[in-house]
């Protein structure tokens, strides 16, 4: 109205401007002809009583527009308040309902709510309006509802969303996924085979894949000998993880059936729109699946996360050699391309770490270059303190071994590192130098994890192999010089291995044995290693206590508990759960125990049913299939206890990790 009154005035002052100034002229003619000035008088007259009348007029009209317009804007906004499919609901303090429009009670299925209780209506509505929460999806009477909450005018709203959220899963469950599917070991197991026997294990395999696709709609095509690409849709690919993806379990036991021991890795990609990325996330997936030693399923999403499915077996243990001669030379023109070579293993090293350390020096010296052993020696177990004491003795070889600050000092841009028994960036000595060293090479027997180094030059990861000792002593046999290892060198390479496999009782393979036999051909001394590994009276007590501690939790699962005030390292802490292994009736042992760094240690064992390492990495750790461990913070014995509790629940039903 103020707008209008404006405009009025506006088209007013224009008239009273000339109606003045026609007055004056009026005035002046009178003045002179009083005649023809009455009559100009008079028309004056005239045109403004028009003026006033066709004002009144308009006036008249434009209030009639204004109150039938006001009019049909309070009733459309009575049948939008009443008849719009929004939901509007008023209450009091004590949450009973004041108000609500016919559409909400509808949706509820009542014919009123008036008078009646929020905690009866929607009692989930409440703690979000306690919460000082603006807005939340709820479910009410089957049915999705964005509730948006003014609290002010307590006054909610609702929207029906449930056609929203179908179809928003609807798009989730047909998004594509893509699958590569790579049998581990086939060309292995097919060499040297007859075609006859060849062709029929290629039809079994492919038999087996297609009726497993064709029971749940995947579309699959065989693209090589040994590799496959599915396509499927998200909702199939939810089906196959309840399945826990039983391809893998159907596959290994046909095929052993036959005294071929065929497995199956498959790398998925998910959750991306663009079909490269997926192939790209399958690779990967792939890559990953592999690098933990096949028999397993990795499912890897755009955000990082990682599933793993299987990896029930321990990997197949390669018998050629191939793959250890060509990483042997490879590793060769690395280091002559190199200025100097630095070595380093995990924290806390074992022997293995330190062994093979040493073997890659030798690997150095060989090709004439300086190699140096990064090792920190207030942060090592008295193993590898006895085998220092001895290494001291040796001219030539102690100086090799630097801190990790002296190491930072030396790197220059052609420098080339080495990392070894460990592929995360977490876990190395020292961090700072993966950072500065662009030249790094990766040699490792344990499973492969997310976490791993960037862009590594040669990765050299075997999780069949016993020990990094015994993969780094193979790369020594295939250096092209001759060259003779000396007994101390040849003694902490056999140490590594013995202490991995327990004195060649878990994890030993035949190649195992191959290189202990070169190492004893070399001067290994076996008595120097058990002087290595004696243990004094204390640490046999204390394993004693962690037995005596010890209860069977389910199914041969042995857990022990040290004692809340007492902390331990984490080799005691592992060789406790080594010796209930050995007790009879035990298939799986689980030590936990504060550890000398306020961290909660856990180390698991396993005969080789139960897969602890997806267990431990359901806890952040990672390891072995029956040798692996991990560390908590922040966290009491008794959470660490329920915690490990509900993993081994998990996995025992066939939990994953994600």
């Amino acid at each position: 109205m103020d707008a209008c009154l404006y405009k009025k005035n506006v088209i007013r002052y224009p008239f009273y401007s000339l109606y003045s100034i026609a007055l004056i002229l009026v005035g002046i003619v009178t003045y002179h002809n009083w005649i023809i000035g009455m009559i100009g008088f008079i028309l004056l007259l005239a045109c403004l009583f028009l003026y006033m009348r066709m004002e009144r007029m308009l006036s008249d009209e434009f209030e009639t527009y204004i109150s039938m317009l006001s009019h049909r804007l309070k009733k459309v906004g009575e049948e939008a308040l009443m008849e719009m499919p929004i939901g509007i609901m008023l209450f009091n303090d004590e949450y009973q309902i004041e108000w609500t429009n016919p559409f909400l009670a509808s949706c509820l299925g009542e014919d009123t709510l008036v008078g009646r209780s929020l905690y009866d209506v929607a009692e989930s509505i409440i703690p979000l309006i306690k919460q000082e929460v603006e807005t939340e999806v709820v479910t009410l009477h089957d049915r999705k509802f964005k509730v948006v909450i003014k609290r002010d005018e307590r006054l909610l709203y609702f929207f029906d969303i449930t056609e929203q959220i179908e179809i928003e899963k609807l798009y989730e469950e047909e998004r594509t996924s893509l699958g590569i599917i790579f049998l581990d070991n086939y060309d292995e197991l097919t060499q040297g085979m007859d075609d006859q026997v060849k062709s029929n294990l290629n039809s079994q395999v492919t038999s087996m894949l297609n009726s497993w696709a064709q029971e749940y709609g995947i579309f699959i095509k065989r693209t090589s000998s040994e590799k496959f690409i599915a396509i499927m849709n998200e909702q199939i690919l939810i089906h196959l993880e309840r399945s826990k993806f039983s391809i893998l379990d159907q596959v290994r036991e046909e095929t052993s059936k036959q005294n071929i021991p065929l497995t199956l890795s498959i790398g998925i990609g998910a959750g991306a729109a663009d079909l490269p990325e997926l192939g790209a996330l399958a690779q990967s997936s792939l890559d990953l699946a592999l690098g933990r030693g096949g028999d397993q399923v990795a499912i890897k999403q755009p955000n990082g996360k990682v599933k793993f499915f299987g990896g029930k077996t321990n990997p197949m243990e390669k018998r050629t050699r191939v793959r250890a001669r060509v990483i042997s030379h490879a590793l060769k023109e690395l280091i002559t391309e190199s200025g100097k070579v630095i070595i380093m293993g995990h924290k806390y090293p074992d022997m293995d770490a330190v062994g093979a350390a040493i073997g890659i020096l030798k690997v150095a010296q060989v090709n004439q270059k300086d190699g140096f052993i990064v090792l920190d020696p207030d942060h090592i177990d008295t193993g590898v303190q006895r085998m220092l004491e001895e290494i001291k003795k040796k001219e030539g070889l102690w100086e090799r071994f630097i801190t990790p600050e002296e190491a930072l000092n030396l790197v220059s841009d052609d420098t080339l590192l080495v990392v070894v028994d460990t592929h995360k960036p977490s876990l190395v000595i020292e961090e700072r130098l993966l950072n500065r060293i662009e030249n790094v090479v990766v040699i490792d027997h344990h499973r492969r994890g997310e976490d791993f180094i960037e862009d590594p030059l040669l990765v050299y990861m075997e999780p069949y192999a016993s020990s990094t000792a015994e993969l780094v002593t193979e790369l020594l046999e295939y250096q092209p010089k001759r060259f003779k290892i000396d007994m101390l060198e040849a003694t902490a390479l056999l140490a590594g291995i013995i202490v991995d496999t327990k004195s060649f009782t878990l994890r030993t393979g035949s190649r195992t044995f191959d290189a202990a036999s070169f190492l004893r051909s070399q001067g290994a001394d076996t008595v120097l290693v058990q002087k290595f590994l004696k243990e004094d009276i204390t640490q046999y007590v204390q394993r004693a206590r962690f037995i005596e501690h010890a209860e069977i939790y389910t199914a041969g699962i042995a857990i022990s508990r040290a004692e809340p005030n007492k902390m331990y390292d984490q080799v005691l802490i592992a060789q406790a759960a080594d010796t209930l292994l050995s007790i009879s009736g035990v298939v799986a042992s689980f030590v936990i125990s504060k550890r000398r760094d306020n961290l909660i240690g856990i180390s698991a064992r396993s005969l080789g049913d139960i897969n602890v390492q997806v267990i431990m990495e359901s806890l952040q750790g990672g390891g072995h299939l029956t040798n692996a461990a991990t560390q908590l913070q922040d966290i009491s014995l008794d959470e660490a206890e329920e915690r490990l509790k509900q993993a081994i629940d998990e996995y025992l039903d066939g939990g994953k990790k994600s």
